[in-house]
């Protein structure tokens, strides 16, 4: 499973000119998940991303992760993450997992969150999204689950 998190001061989620996600201070998650992830992988990227200290404490370190600041997820699904583009022009989506398994790892993902307590919104799964942000900082990370063997 690979997440790319950017810190934001706001971002939405538009489909058919209707805003079906918004957040204001906190994290857009992208979410992309391969054929091999499971619940395992939901439940560490869920308590990485909400351990993450990338906000900035009174000093201006990053050192408060996003419950100090009383911060959002945006989560949306992304199977392009795994699209790979190292031969020829046009990429491979071979690792992407198939919607029917994706949706309820994804929809898990987005459990997790929300039992945690953190607010959650999110786009709609299998549709064309226009995404806006405002990168706060810009900070973004690339977090993947561990490779099992």
């Amino acid at each position: 499973m690979r997440a790319v998190v950017q810190r934001v001061s706001s971002a939405s989620v538009t489909v058919d000119n209707e805003i079906v996600g918004k957040i204001d201070r906190g994290y857009l998650v992208l979410l992309g998940i391969t054929a091999d992830d499971t619940h395992d992988d939901v439940n560490y990227l869920a308590n990485k991303i909400i351990g993450l200290r990338v906000f900035e404490d009174a000093e201006g370190k990053m050192n408060l992760a996003l419950g100090d600041v009383d911060g959002s997820v945006l989560a949306v699904s992304q199977f392009t993450l795994y699209g790979d583009c190292r031969k020829g022009r046009r990429p491979s989506f071979v690792e992407a997992a198939r919607p029917e398994q994706a949706r309820p790892l994804y929809e898990s993902f987005v459990a997790e969150l929300r039992a945690q307590g953190i607010k959650t919104e999110t786009g709609k799964f299998q549709e064309h999204m226009d995404v806006a942000l405002v990168n706060d900082g810009p900070v973004t990370l690339l977090l993947e689950s561990p490779k099992r063997s």
